[in-house]
């Protein structure tokens, strides 16, 4: 029987037959050098993302570039910059949908938009935004509670792939659907398809969705805080990241933050048992939404 590993939404990638077995000591030597070269090379950190996860999608990428082991895919990436593109690019999560959580955006409108409104201008920061659903997501919340034209977006990633996946907001059709019934499970107040337009594959959203964003490389393994936030966004992003860097980046938040700012994290996520833990008040535990008070 083939043997099968999985990807990162769980289904199964076959693995060419014979697969190379490596010693857990020399596949991890092997990731760990590779992890160094990607730094150097590419100027991208994932030495401090957590390597299970990481392993895993190395493997996958061994198979589908035939590259028989990792030594051999990090032989493969210098050799060919296309190669290095897809490797980068594969190691970075890219799991997300609009309205994801639905009940985490009824908090928003319900709790946080009405404190929102006391400030003349708005800065706000997706972190890890991958290719854009949730920045697309809070443009139209903010929109519809007539917040959006005194605000700035920051929407930032680590893969410049992604970010431009995430600018040209074009998604495909058949995922409308469920992006419609989280839209309207989140407190959505209008016809879902008054914000794209579509043709028989894709939908494009409006050019106003992206008029306040600004689209931007960040690393959040090594690059420093570039502004003061009244809110920030990083859901489903530190879970990939191991105890060392989930430090590091909770630290940054809470230093980007105004104080009485807000700190969205994923479901699997939580300030608690982190220093900065002490800085916040919970406005919904179960949702992970936080507000800075010191």
């Amino acid at each position: 029987m083939p043997k099968t590993l999985p990807d990162e939404s769980g289904a199964a990638v076959q693995l060419d037959a014979p697969h190379p077995k490596l010693c857990a000591d020399s596949e991890t030597a092997e990731l760990c050098l590779l992890l160094e070269t990607i730094f150097e090379r590419q100027g991208i950190d994932f030495r401090d993302y957590a390597h299970s996860s990481l392993k895993r999608r190395v493997l996958r990428r061994v198979v589908e570039e035939g590259a028989g082991s990792i030594a051999g895919l990090q032989r493969l990436a210098l050799a060919d910059p296309m190669r290095m593109e897809r490797l980068v690019t594969g190691l970075t999560v890219h799991t997300t949908s609009m309205f994801r959580d639905p009940g985490f955006y009824l908090v928003l409108r319900d709790q946080v938009v009405s404190i929102l409104r006391t400030y003349p201008f708005l800065r706000l920061w997706v972190a890890g935004c991958s290719t854009g659903e949730e920045v697309y997501s809070l443009a139209i919340l903010l929109h519809e509670a007539g917040l959006y034209q005194r605000c700035r977006i920051y929407a930032t990633d680590v893969n410049d792939a992604v970010l431009a996946k995430a600018k040209d907001g074009i998604f495909p059709l058949s995922v409308m659907q469920e992006y419609t019934r989280n839209y309207q499970k989140s407190g959505g107040q209008r016809d879902f398809t008054e914000y794209y337009t579509a043709d028989s594959k894709f939908v494009v959203f409006r050019p106003f969705l992206r008029e306040n964003v600004v689209f931007a490389a960040h690393n959040l393994a090594g690059d420093a805080s570039f502004n003061e936030f009244h809110g920030i966004f990083c859901r489903n992003v530190m879970i990939y990241f191991n105890r060392r860097l989930q430090d590091r980046v909770h630290q940054l938040f809470h230093d980007s933050l105004v104080t009485f700012g807000y700190l969205g994290l994923g479901r699997s996520e939580s300030v608690r048992f982190y220093p900065s833990e002490c800085g916040y008040e919970a406005v919904s535990a179960r949702e992970r939404l936080y507000r800075k008070i010191k």
